[in-house]
Order: structure tokens, then C-alpha cells, then sequence
């Protein structure tokens, strides 16, 4: 599972453990508005409804806020994570859909000149296949050496990578 993957299921365990907590408080909040009491280990205890509602708004508003901070933190860390595939790959990868990538080289032409790749196996087996596309119709020779032949991604990528590269710069 990459990095990506597993902050966001990071996050998501997070936002879930933080969305039952504020619907817990919610229903204490609730509760004591309505008259009653607070109940906890078999023990009911009646507090001041005022000063319970305050304590409990209190821990409301903070974990929502300790939830935007953790959506803010994510989000950086995925953006730095982006920025560094890009990097080190040459290589944009964006999710247009369920199982879907858009890869496009820094190298490109075009800005439509992309790889689309599709997830082929099961979720996280790593089993990909490329989908047709304008700019992948122009790489014939590569899909066919690389994908068909070698069966190796990277390795055609990086043929991509460095056909583009040669056409921009022989001129």
C-alpha cells in the first residue's frame, strides 16, 4: 500500500473516531437540555444543565477543530508526497476516477499528451493496465516491447520519459 493510501485511511479513521465523539456530545448536549440527567457506569449524575452544556460545547468545538487540523495536515502531506512523485518520477499521477490514473510527463508536448492506466486486479495487487488514448496510440513500438514483452510499467515508462525528453532536445 503506498503512503498516499494509508494517510488517507489514516484520515479517515481519524474523521470517523472524531464524527462519533461530537454525536456523542451532541446527544449529551441533548439530553441535559432536555431535562435529565447524565448517565455514566450506572450512576446518574445531575449537574447544573448550564454548566455541563458549556463543558460539553467546549469538547465539541474542540474536537472539530482538532479534526480540521487534521484534515489541513493531511492534506499538505499529500500535496508534498504529489510533489515529490513528480519529482523524482517526471511523472503527474492524477485520480480521475475509481482505480483510474492520469499520468503526465513533465516532458509532455501537450498538456493532453497522458497515460491512462486502470487498476486490473484486485484493490491494492498492483496489477495495472493501460487504457487507450491519443498519446498512447503514438507509442506503439513502446507499448508493444514494454507492456506486451516485458510485462515491466516502469520500464516503458521510463522509455516514454526518455523519448520525450530526446524530442525536445534535438532540434
Amino acid at each position: 500500500m503506498n503512503p498516499t493510501s494509508i494517510a488517507k485511511q489514516q484520515r479517515a479513521e481519524d474523521v470517523e473516531q472524531l464524527r462519533l465523539e461530537c454525536q456523542l456530545l451532541r446527544d449529551r448536549i441533548r439530553k441535559i437540555e432536555a431535562g435529565g440527567g447524565v448517565t455514566t457506569d450506572d450512576t446518574t449524575l445531575i449537574i447544573p444543565p448550564s454548566q455541563e452544556i458549556l463543558d460539553l460545547r467546549k469538547q465539541m468545538e474542540s474536537a472539530e477543530l482538532k479534526n480540521q487540523r487534521l484534515k489541513e495536515v493531511f492534506q499538505k502531506k499529500i500535496q508534498e508526497f504529489r510533489t515529490a512523485c513528480y519529482v523524482l518520477t517526471g511523472y503527474q499521477i492524477d485520480i480521475t476516477m475509481e482505480n483510474q490514473y492520469r499520468l503526465t510527463s513533465v516532458y509532455a508536448e501537450h498538456m493532453e499528451d497522458s497515460l491512462l492506466f486502470k487498476s486490473s486486479g484486485p484493490v491494492g495487487s498492483g496489477s495495472m493496465q493501460l487504457l487507450e488514448t491519443d498519446f498512447s496510440r503514438t507509442l506503439t513500438g513502446l507499448v508493444d516491447l514494454h507492456l506486451f514483452h516485458q510485462k515491466s510499467i516502469p520500464v516503458f515508462l521510463s522509455a516514454v520519459t526518455i523519448e520525450l525528453f530526446s524530442r525536445q532536445t534535438v532540434t
